[in-house]
């Protein structure tokens, strides 16, 4: 039972940092702020204040969760231990006690992300996130390149218990996608996959390439935090909407493609264009639609530092070379490198199925140091 022995060790080591976590997540003062908003909601015109009132209940809601998060990570770490203590006792067999070794993995990797979610201090961070692909030009290669984020971004979200809804689709000409929108729900979504915002660049051998010659390509994700205007102060008045309805079509529209249902939502005085077509209903579909505007009016106003929505304008990056935030190489070797940290991964199958925690985990830890390369 020597492995036991070790393990019991290194999870003991671990209590320590437990108790730090619980100091810098200040779960003692969300405990403390869960009372008094709580006492606060039951008073006499609590929703009388629907913007104050919706804050009030977020906050609750993010306390409680981080709190929640922190108390089954705590349990994980104390069933591994009474577990370590029962076997040693009952002398079972190494296979039990690879199970255990396995659940102590699983452990330490869920604390090292937990960790993580300290360095998310952004005013956003906490929020679901929603993410938008555009395919660069090169038409059929570019979009089946798009398409391979897209998926790859759908196995990150689902392999953390994210909740993953497509908002939007637009198929290729022939393969791949020209653009689409995902709504990522889950604590922190936004604050983790901040990161991944900007062009990412492809250079394998073509499967569209008859020659079998070996292609660059690029596709742009913009990232943005699923905002309301409970959220903010921009007020989306009426008479700058132009609301358009048609027939939804392509991936995730089969089911209600019999009805004009699809909505696209205009915005006059930026120009900035939002849609939605996935969802059952033409209602469903504007909702989602707003909350896209929304958050593109609010990334684009904390990115220019401007006080006035009248004074938004849209930032189009060229989606080409030069401005890729990551490069995605098959050939003639395999490697994932981000050009601001430079983190590699060099097992390229693996990071398409969705692992880049390693490249999230750089670049805020990164951020959170200063050190982010331009």
């Amino acid at each position: 039972m020597l492995l036991l022995d070790e393990l019991k060790v290194e999870l003991e080591g671990y209590r320590k940092d437990m108790k730090e976590l619980y100091d810098i997540l200040n779960i003692d003062k969300a405990k403390e702020e869960i009372a008094r908003l709580q006492e606060e909601s039951g008073k006499d015109g609590f929703w009388d204040d629907l913007e104050n009132s919706q804050k009030v209940m977020q906050t609750i809601k993010h306390d409680e969760a981080t709190i929640e998060s922190y108390n089954k990570l705590n349990e994980k770490l104390e069933d591994a231990l009474t577990m370590i203590e029962l076997t040693m006792e009952e002398d079972e067999d190494e296979e039990t006690a690879l199970e255990i070794k396995h659940d102590a993995d699983r452990f330490v990797k869920e604390l090292e992300a937990m960790k993580l979610t300290t360095l998310l201090t952004g005013e956003y961070d906490s929020k679901n996130a929603i993410l938008t692909f555009h395919a660069g030009a090169g038409g059929t290669e570019a979009q089946d390149w798009a398409q391979m984020l897209f998926r790859m971004y759908n196995m990150w979200a689902e392999s953390h218990g994210f909740k993953v809804t497509t908002l939007d689709y637009l198929d290729g000409d022939e393969a791949g996608l020209k653009s689409a929108s995902l709504l990522i729900e889950g604590l922190n979504a936004y604050g983790f996959l901040k990161s991944e915002m900007g062009v990412h660049r492809l250079v394998r051998v073509s499967p569209f390439d008859s020659s079998g010659r070996r292609h660059t390509s690029f596709a742009s994700l913009e990232v943005m935090p699923e905002m309301s205007e409970a959220d903010t102060n921009i007020e989306i008045r009426p008479e700058d909407l132009e609301i358009d309805f048609y027939r939804a079509s392509g991936a995730g529209g089969q089911k209600v493609n019999k009805t004009s249902s699809a909505v696209r939502l205009t915005h006059i005085p930026t120009g900035i264009v939002v849609s939605c077509q996935t969802q059952r209903s033409q209602y469903q579909n504007k909702d989602y639609a707003m909350k896209m505007l929304m958050s593109k009016l609010v990334e684009i106003k904390e990115r220019e530092h401007l006080e006035k929505i009248e004074d938004i304008k849209g930032v189009q990056k060229e989606i080409a070379w030069g401005a890729q935030i990551r490069s995605y190489v098959f050939m003639p070797y395999t490697l994932a490198k981000d050009h601001r940290t430079g983190f590699e991964n060099g097992n390229i199958s693996a990071v398409m199925d969705g692992d880049l925690d390693g490249f999230i985990n750089a670049y805020l830890t990164a951020l959170s140091h200063g050190t982010l390369q331009k």
